[in-house]
């Protein structure tokens, strides 16, 4: 059952594709009907020691915290990404503090390529699914790919603020692609 929050793996994610923004492939071909689709690929440094940091961050969602977000096991998994791992990414400040409850869908680990990708679930603020990748080009340039699909939570106060939320995705999203930089 999607909506039940005892059940570990991508089964309780809320927007019912998980895996769809694929971070083991390089060329992105997802287009789901009714989603926000969005990715964006930067040039993070070059050579090896560029590679290793970049590889470590990423899978301990530093391109996440980097941006102003904490990030908190919510299954007992620990911190460093894994698929079927549950966590709960909070952002702001004093009295007006978002949670959002995610899942990790999609995780690739291999030479030159390296992320994950999590999905909303039940009580995030939007639903559907980001992925943070970082890879490696034969000439040592090593890149940061940021892909996205979006749309507005089934109900609640969040669907009504929905374009307000993709103001605030919009600044978010300059702040991640300078994380690792």
């Amino acid at each position: 059952m999607a909506g039940d929050d005892s059940r570990a793996g991508a089964g309780c994610v809320n927007y019912g594709i998980p895996g769809a923004t694929d971070p083991g492939v390089p060329l992105w071909q997802a287009a789901p009907s009714g989603f926000r689709r969005y990715e964006r690929t930067v040039v993070i440094g070059r050579g090896a020691d560029v590679w290793s940091a970049a590889r470590d961050a990423v899978v301990l969602w530093e391109v996440k915290r980097r941006s102003g977000f904490a990030v908190a096991q919510a299954d007992g998994s620990g911190i460093r990404v894994r698929e079927g791992g549950r966590y709960t990414i909070t952002a702001g400040r004093w009295w007006f503090i978002v949670s959002e409850p995610v899942e990790v869908v999609a995780v690739i680990d291999t030479e030159d390529r390296c992320g994950f990708a999590y999905g909303t679930r039940p009580g995030h603020p939007v639903r559907g699914e980001e992925a943070f990748i970082v890879h490696r080009g034969d000439d040592g340039r090593v890149f940061l790919t940021l892909r996205s699909l979006t749309r507005a939570a089934p109900a609640g106060p969040w669907r009504t603020l929905f374009p307000v939320l993709l103001l605030a995705q919009f600044c978010v999203r300059r702040r991640y692609l300078r994380a690792l930089a």
